[in-house]
């Protein structure tokens, strides 16, 4: 399956950075991916460090900053696509530095930019994290109970932090807190913090089903002080910087689990040419040749559908609605072909000598993280087209 069909013509510029990160992904990070999920706990810092050098982690940074320049969506899609066609946790991990500057990008002045952007920049580029879930409040961002109390010269935090990616690892947060308590959405306002302020602490590494290659740690906030210039948008702001985040990081997640059903398709559709019984290669069979129909179209579909996502946030649509559409299908897609390639290869799908179990419990993240398939269907119902 060729991923390059353009369904919407692509530059010169967007072709290059395509087969850049598509060559990465074949030769550096698909022969890592078993080593790094038995790992477990430990971030592949040196495949992050030969990724910045030829400029994956900053490839959807301003250029103005000294980034690649793709702020497109469109573009970024693209890329998660061929990366996590590699490794869902990798190339997940490689892009997770855009994540972080969304809510900068979309609440941030150009000074904050420059400060806290500036420096992801390059063959040194460090790792950062966006703190928003919490032990009682994930999907729902709006309940989040960690608080910032104003006091001379800025404000303090105070609360605990659940399933953050890069925790531990990172050098910069956005913290999402509560400015005013008895507000929901109203009262949540986005802070900026380098790791190592007194007051934040990290805790063990969560033991993961899959996407091992994040690492992800609870993050506790006691009496964390924030001067007011590290205040992303005015207070009250930050739930309204959440969901353009949320619209954006669904979308390119969404390309993410397209990459990894494009892979278990591939793995499966080869293992059935050459795998033989009776008396002929098992893709000749008709059950198997269905399937892997299923997968394709499927692909391509959620594909299309991730992509027209892009291209509608990129022109400035609300795209609430479409952007949980766009997940929920391709992330579905992902689990649906990891099963698929799994029941097509039989028992050796199920051992860990081969990736597929390995990807089926790395595509089932997808249809948790930034919401999960039910919180999609509630979304999508609210926004009908």
């Amino acid at each position: 399956m060729t991923p390059l069909n353009e369904p919407w013509p692509l530059s010169d510029e967007q072709r290059a950075v395509v087969e850049l990160c598509r060559d990465f992904a074949r030769n550096e990070i698909r022969p890592r991916g078993r080593e790094v999920d038995e790992a477990d706990v430990e971030t592949p810092v040196d495949i992050w460090r030969r990724a910045a050098k030829i400029g994956i982690t900053d490839f959807m940074l301003p250029s103005e900053l000294g980034g690649g320049g793709f702020t497109d969506v469109f573009t970024q899609c693209l890329v998660q696509e061929e990366l996590c066609f590699g490794d869902p946790g990798i190339g997940n991990l490689l892009c997770s530095n855009g994540f972080f500057a969304d809510p900068l990008l979309a609440l941030g002045t150009e000074e904050q930019q420059r400060r806290w952007l500036g420096p992801l920049v390059g063959p040194d580029a460090p790792m950062t994290s966006l703190a928003t879930t919490e032990p009682g409040a994930g999907s729902d961002a709006a309940s989040i109970t960690t608080r910032a109390v104003r006091t001379e010269g800025g404000y303090v935090l105070n609360g605990q932090k659940a399933w953050i990616s890069n925790a531990g690892a990172a050098r910069f947060y956005v913290i999402f807190a509560k400015t005013d308590p008895h507000q929901r959405s109203r009262g949540v306002t986005a802070f900026l913090v380098r790791a190592g302020t007194e007051g934040l602490t990290v805790g063990e590494p969560m033991r993961k089903m899959g996407q091992r290659a994040i690492v992800c740690r609870e993050v506790f906030l006691t009496d964390v002080f924030v001067p007011e210039e590290d205040r992303l948008g005015p207070e009250g702001a930050g739930f309204v910087g959440l969901m353009r985040t949320f619209d954006i990081s669904r979308i390119v997640l969404g390309a993410a689990a397209v990459g990894a059903a494009r892979a278990a398709y591939e793995y499966a559709r080869d293992y059935a040419r050459t795998r033989v019984q009776f008396g002929e290669p098992i893709i000749e069979h008709q059950a198997v040749a269905f399937r892997l129909a299923d997968m394709a179209n499927r692909i391509e579909a959620a594909r299309l559908l991730v992509l027209r996502a892009a291209r509608a946030v990129d022109a400035g649509q609300d795209v609430t609605g479409l952007a949980a559409m766009a997940k929920l299908t391709a992330s579905e897609t992902a689990m649906f072909c990891t099963w698929a390639g799994l029941q097509t290869m039989g028992g050796w799908g199920y051992s860990r000598e081969y990736p597929m179990e390995q990807w089926m419990r790395d595509a089932k993240l997808e249809e948790i993280e930034e919401g999960t398939s039910d919180i999609m269907r509630l979304v999508i119902s609210r926004n009908l087209p």
